[in-house]
């Protein structure tokens, strides 16, 4: 016997088990069959040491699996076949890591009284240890014979080492194959679960809810009653803000699964009169609410016109939301020779310092407010519209100065972007 200890060093120790189930010894039963270059690699082996029957085998401490074979002996093997893995000396080899080289075993000191060689009648024996790179034990490259072979030859020894070593490499590619075929089927199936969640919102939600906002509206109109006025208009009201929180989640949805918000951009000469229309629909809904504007937007803006109402209309939301109800929230709006800002600033408790770095990713909502409504989306999917504007928006917040948003928009952005929104915080 030949210990080679160099590859006893050089094999990650770790002792991870295979399963032996029945689909997965089927599975590396075809794993080794797609190698194309065993049948050659086992055929060299036998034509350079003499020996008539090779194997590549899978071995566990429970099982032993012919994976494919070269016989030439009629040993009666084929793939699939297993072995009373007590009755081989691969046991002993998947133990040590240390392959067992045998050139005659009848006159072997080691091995004259073993079980193995006079159970299978063989004289000449060969098993090096396939081990895959992440440590595991998948089996054993063998070889065997009833007459003696010259085997121990070092240069035997190290090609039965290096063709071990080839199937492994192999074996990891076939496995990396898969796992590759896998994740683009999972991305599709994926994507065609995306495409049903985005036509259930955009569809089968939002359609019936539009009718339930309708018949709000209906009897907000014909009814006289006080109190029935009251809950015709809790419908309308609550159904309005349902359909906000689908329009977030369909925002969301798009931007993460579908590689961002998409936007629609054109020349737009009325700017200022759609952030008013913003500021109207959120006062008429919040009439107790103080809402204060200095809007001067000259001239034309290249821009998605409803993202931007979308944009407005979120901050200006947060801040209502958030800020002190006794103070009251500003929106500006103004243009300069290369770009348009827009700010709203409201009063009232600051972002915590330890928040304000969150401020904008997905789900996160302020916890110190008590208004807690919403999904937490409003802000991430202003910085989606700003990132899509090439834009940039800036958040500072203190007790002494309040809480302010500032976007800041290229007038002639043509093209999305892909880098963040820059965030400022003091």
């Amino acid at each position: 016997m030949i210990p080679d200890t160099k590859l006893g060093t050089a094999i990650n120790p770790a002792r991870a088990s295979m399963s032996d189930s029945p689909e997965e010894i089927a599975k590396d039963v075809l794993a080794v069959g797609r190698i194309n270059s065993v049948p050659t690699l086992l055929q060299v082996l036998c034509e350079t040491t003499g020996m008539r029957f090779a194997a590549v085998a899978r071995v566990t401490d429970r099982t032993w699996t012919a994976c494919a074979v070269h016989d030439d002996i009629n040993f009666g093997l084929i793939p699939g076949g297993q072995l009373d893995v007590n009755t081989t000396l691969c046991t002993e080899v998947r133990q040590s890591r240390v392959p067992i080289v045998i050139d005659k075993a009848s006159s072997d000191p080691r091995y004259c009284n073993h079980h193995t060689p006079r159970f299978y009648n063989i004289e000449s024996y060969v098993s090096v240890p396939i081990v895959l790179a992440d440590g595991r034990y998948f089996g054993n490259l063998c070889a065997i014979d009833p007459a003696p072979a010259k085997v121990s030859d070092p240069r035997v020894v190290s090609m039965f080492n290096r063709f071990a070593e080839l199937i492994a490499q192999n074996l990891e590619n076939d496995a990396a194959r898969n796992s590759a075929v896998s994740a683009l089927l999972d991305e599709r199936a994926a994507s065609e679960l995306r495409e049903q969640f985005i036509a259930i919102l955009g569809h089968d939600l939002r359609n019936p809810l539009a009718a339930v906002a309708m018949t709000g509206e209906v009897l907000l109109r014909k009814l006289t009653d006080p109190e029935l006025m009251a809950l015709a208009s809790r419908i309308k009201t609550n159904a309005r803000r349902m359909s906000a929180l689908i329009d977030d989640v369909l925002d969301f949805a798009r931007a993460r699964l579908g590689g961002g918000i998409g936007i629609r951009m054109e020349e737009v000469h009325h700017l200022e009169t759609a952030l008013i229309a913003v500021v109207r629909e959120l006062q008429d809904a919040q009439p107790a609410r103080t809402i204060t504007t200095d809007i001067r937007v000259q001239g034309r803006i290249t821009c998605d016109i409803d993202r931007i109402q979308q944009l407005a209309s979120n901050l200006l939301s947060n801040a209502l939301a958030h800020g002190s109800a006794e103070r009251p929230v500003t929106i500006r709006a103004a243009t300069d020779s290369d770009e348009l800002i827009l700010s709203i600033w409201n009063d009232g408790e600051p972002i915590p310092e330890d928040s304000i770095d969150k401020i904008f990713a997905p789900f996160w909502r302020h916890s110190t407010s008590a208004n807690r409504h919403g999904l937490g989306l409003g802000l991430h999917i202003c910085s989606q519209i700003v990132r899509a504007h090439k834009g940039t928006i800036e958040v500072t917040s203190s007790r002494e100065r309040g809480t302010e948003f500032t976007v800041r928009l290229p007038l002639n952005a043509t093209n999305a972007d892909s880098s963040a929104p820059s965030v400022i915080r003091s």
